[in-house]
């Protein structure tokens, strides 16, 4: 699946490591790793009360952004992208 514009837009707006932010209500711990300079991302993210988990990995291209959710559907993971609020 190719990545949205909205959705990379959200996505390099979370702090690459460790962070903390909000979504869907919930409060998350969440990991933005980059690989292969920066051509490969992978997040993790944890709800801080164990009821949701998130993974995907997000390839650059130079045809363009493939975004693979990690054993969820990627609506899943967009929407927590799209409504994460990371912490100041």
């Amino acid at each position: 699946m190719s990545a949205p514009n909205a959705f990379l837009t959200a996505f390099f707006a979370i702090p690459k490591g460790s962070s903390t932010g909000r979504a869907h209500g919930r409060r998350y711990i969440v990991s933005r790793t980059e690989f292969s300079d920066g051509k490969s991302q992978k997040l993790v993210a944890r709800a801080l009360d164990g009821s949701d988990y998130i993974s995907l990995n997000l390839y650059l291209t130079k045809r363009g952004s493939l975004l693979r959710p990690c054993e969820m559907p990627a609506e899943k993971v967009t929407e927590f992208v799209l409504d994460l609020t990371p912490d100041t």
